[in-house]
C-alpha cells in the first residue's frame, strides 16, 4: 500500500469539548467505543450500504465522463471505510480527521487490502488543512465526502466555505449528517415524552454518540442553496431500523433489513425518517 504521512496536533480548543462553549468534537479518547458503537452490528452495516450505493454509483459515472481515476478528499473521515475502498478502486484518496487514534484505526484497515493504494491521511483539524494542502496538493478535489461531522463542529455553516475552496467546478458535495427529527420520532415511539418535553436536553455522557447541536435539513439545503449547490440524489440512513422496539420477522434476517432499508431509503417520506440523512450535492 502507497500512503503518505503528515501529522499534527490537534488543538486542543478544537479538541476538547468545552462545559461553556459549543467546541468541535474529537472522538480521540473513545475510538474503541465508537468503531464498536457505529460499526459494531447492523446499524453500521446499513450505514455503509447505503453510502456505498449512492457514491460508488455516482463516482463510477463521474470518473467515466472525466476519463481518468477521481481525486477525493474525505473530511472529518473517522474510520474512513468509503474513502478507503474509493482508493481500493483506483481513485487518489485524502483522508483527514481531528483524531489520531480514530485514523489508526483506519490506516490499519487500509493496510489489509493486498494493493497499492493512493492516499494521504492529515491527522489535524479540518481548518488546519488549507495549511496543509497547500503545501502537498496541486489541484481540487472531485468529490468531497463529510459524513457525520457537521453536528460536531462549532461552527458548522462555516465549513461550507471550506468546500467551496478546495472543490472543482463540476465537482460533487458528499454531506452525511445525523438527523435531529429522528431523535425526536424515536422518543415519541418510545414513551421517552420527559426528553421532548425538556428543552434544555443535552446528552450528558461523555461517550454519548447522540449530538447536543444536529443540523436540520432544512437549515443543510439552505446553505446548499446560499453556495449554488444542486441536490443530486438524497437519501435516509436507517429509516426504519431502529424505530422497532420488537425485532420479528424480517427483523430476524440481517440481509432482508439491509435490502428493505435499501428499497425504502430514497423514497419519500420514508427517507426524511433516516436517522442520518445523506446528501450529494453538485456545483
Amino acid at each position: 500500500m502507497t500512503t503518505k504521512h503528515q501529522y499534527s496536533q490537534p488543538d486542543s480548543n478544537l479538541s476538547i469539548p468545552a462545559e461553556d462553549k459549543r467546541a468541535d468534537r474529537s472522538f480521540d479518547a473513545i475510538a474503541e467505543h465508537f468503531e464498536k458503537k457505529v460499526y459494531g452490528g447492523l446499524k453500521g452495516e446499513i450505514r455503509l450500504a447505503v453510502l456505498r450505493r449512492d457514491i460508488f454509483e455516482y463516482s463510477s459515472q463521474m470518473s467515466e465522463t472525466l476519463g481518468r481515476p477521481l481525486r477525493i478528499l474525505d473530511v472529518g473521515a473517522g474510520l474512513a471505510q468509503i474513502a478507503i475502498e474509493l482508493a481500493a478502486q483506483g481513485h487518489s484518496v485524502v483522508i483527514n480527521d481531528i483524531s489520531a487514534n480514530m485514523l489508526e484505526k483506519a490506516k490499519a484497515s487500509a493496510e489489509k487490502i493486498d494493493k497499492k493504494l493512493d492516499i494521504t491521511w492529515y491527522v489535524c483539524p479540518y481548518q488546519a488543512l488549507e495549511e496543509k494542502l497547500a503545501q502537498t496538493e496541486t489541484e481540487r478535489f472531485d468529490l468531497i465526502m463529510s459524513h457525520a461531522l457537521l453536528e460536531w463542529l462549532a461552527e458548522p455553516a462555516a465549513v461550507m466555505d471550506f468546500f467551496d475552496q478546495y472543490l472543482t467546478d463540476d465537482g460533487a458535495l458528499s454531506l452525511c449528517f445525523y438527523n435531529p427529527a429522528s431523535f425526536d420520532y424515536r422518543n415519541l415511539i418510545m414513551g421517552n415524552f420527559n426528553l421532548l418535553d425538556n428543552t434544555d436536553y443535552k446528552a450528558d455522557n461523555k461517550k454519548s454518540l447522540t449530538p447536543n447541536h444536529p443540523v436540520a435539513k432544512e437549515e443543510v439545503q439552505s446553505w446548499l442553496k446560499a453556495h449554488d449547490y444542486q441536490t443530486v440524489r438524497s437519501s435516509g440512513l436507517r429509516v426504519f431500523h431502529d424505530y422497532a422496539p420488537l425485532k420479528r420477522g424480517g427483523h430476524n434476517d440481517p440481509d432482508a433489513v439491509i435490502r428493505m432499508e435499501l428499497r425504502y431509503s430514497q423514497l419519500e417520506p420514508y427517507k426524511w425518517l433516516g436517522r442520518y440523512l445523506h446528501i450529494l450535492a453538485k456545483r
